[in-house]
């Protein structure tokens, strides 16, 4: 594949992500931000929840999921199993979501693979959201961690989301928390000692945006990216501002965001062309070449 391929993801459920089906926008049931439900309930899912609630003497447990975890569109607070303190604390909580997550913790992973960045309800005790969709990560426990050492064990890159977005223009209701979440997948992915690659989520072309990811792909913070993957590429983004911020951010990028300010605007006027430049004898790298 010589020097044009340098990383290969592959993809572990819906999106591409090591993930339950937990929030299916595509047919309108699931609406931003509600919380999900456990979509973990095949063949192979129910034979292991029952194996498990005989291992540990709780056979009853391992009979069916939750009752009150509430449905798609609801919020925590609605619902008896995720509310502040709800069953989610309690010992049948714990023992359903641990045999939920673990169901990834076999994972034939290789290469680079994706982890969903479920932001909505972050900030709530129980993290909704991202339980329903199979991340064990509460207030109280850090779930991406085992998952950042299942990715350590196989060598893989642990490619994450929202690199771009800011707490700040999330809406109130939804308790998200994008820039906490990704602070603590940088941190997981530091203490496994694996790379962390992040793309974006939106499609967004100013410079607020390039200057949240220039921000996240540092070290000073957990893991720097090793990789970024820029998603909803379309003509917009060679329309004006649009292809001049673009062309800041690669350029900032390439010096490693060591305190790279993204430009307002173009001051040289001129025109602008992304390229890649390839040195003989030296490791290729990516440069911006104004023209």
């Amino acid at each position: 594949m010589g020097g044009v391929i340098v990383e290969i993801q592959v993809g572990m459920g819906p999106c591409g992500e090591l993930r339950y089906p937990a929030y299916p926008e595509s047919n309108g049931t699931w609406k931003f931000p509600g919380i999900g439900e456990f979509e973990c309930y095949d063949k192979s899912m129910k034979a292991s929840l029952e194996a498990s609630g005989e291992a540990q003497g709780k056979r009853d447990w391992g009979r069916t999921g939750p009752h009150d975890s509430g449905q798609h569109n609801q919020f925590p607070e609605d619902t008896g199993f995720f509310k502040r303190d709800g069953t989610w604390n309690t010992e049948y909580g714990q023992f359903f979501l641990e045999c939920c997550k673990g169901v990834f913790q076999g994972t034939g992973a290789k290469l680079s693979g994706k982890v969903a960045g479920i932001h909505w309800h972050y900030r709530t005790r129980s993290h909704a959201a991202e339980l329903t969709a199979g991340y064990y990560n509460t207030r109280r426990r850090d779930g991406y961690i085992p998952t950042a050492k299942m990715f350590s064990k196989h060598g893989v890159v642990l490619n994450f989301t929202c690199m771009e977005m800011k707490d700040g223009e999330q809406p109130d209701n939804a308790n998200c928390s994008p820039e906490g979440l990704v602070q603590q997948v940088k941190m997981a992915t530091k203490s496994a000692g694996i790379e962390l690659a992040g793309e974006s989520a939106l499609e967004r072309y100013d410079s607020g945006a390039y200057g949240q990811v220039l921000a996240t792909s540092r070290s000073d913070s957990g893991n720097a990216l090793s990789a970024f993957t820029y998603l909803r590429l379309n003509k917009r983004l060679f329309e004006g501002d649009n292809w001049r911020n673009m062309v800041e951010f690669v350029k900032g990028m390439a010096e490693g965001a060591r305190n790279k300010r993204l430009l307002e605007c173009d001051s040289t006027g001129t025109d602008l062309f992304v390229g890649f430049i390839k040195e003989k004898n030296v490791q290729e790298e990516k440069e911006t070449v104004l023209v």
